[in-house]
């Protein structure tokens, strides 16, 4: 069996364009993270309050095999997903292996990059867990 894993996500900036952090599993980085900026915990076009939450593997319909942060107040289906701007979070969580810029409509959007293959180290580095503990941090 193994252990639980420490994943935190630091949140390092809030802009317009949304949150950004990075997040580290067993206190080293996996990934940069982008979600959106604090709007009240509102669904679907918030971040989620900074604090500590139990994450769930979840079939998703939409993003298939992934994790769930339960228990969030006043909110639901909160998941850890690939896409590069805050228009693709949907009130959850991106990862990314860089920061960077993309072209979207008619100008260029912050972003996070390489989203896929980001989430594909996370689900990795989680193989064979159900649950982890995750503590949001803001440091900005």
């Amino acid at each position: 069996m193994r252990t639980m894993p420490i994943v935190e996500l630091i949140r390092l900036e809030e802009a317009q364009e949304g949150s950004f952090g990075v997040l580290r599993v067993n206190k080293e980085v996996l990934c940069v993270t982008l979600e959106p900026p604090d709007r009240l915990n509102q669904q679907n076009v918030s971040s989620i309050p900074a604090q500590q939450y139990l994450c769930s593997r979840v079939d998703s319909p939409r993003f298939g095999d992934t994790f769930q942060v339960i228990d969030v107040p006043g909110r639901t289906q909160v998941l850890f997903h690939s896409g590069n701007t805050v228009e693709d979070t949907h009130g959850c969580i991106l990862l990314g292996t860089s920061y960077g810029a993309i072209p979207k409509n008619e100008k260029t959007e912050r972003a996070v990059l390489n989203s896929k293959a980001a989430f594909k180290l996370f689900m990795d580095g989680l193989s064979g867990l159900d649950v982890f503990h995750l503590t949001i941090f803001e440091r900005y």
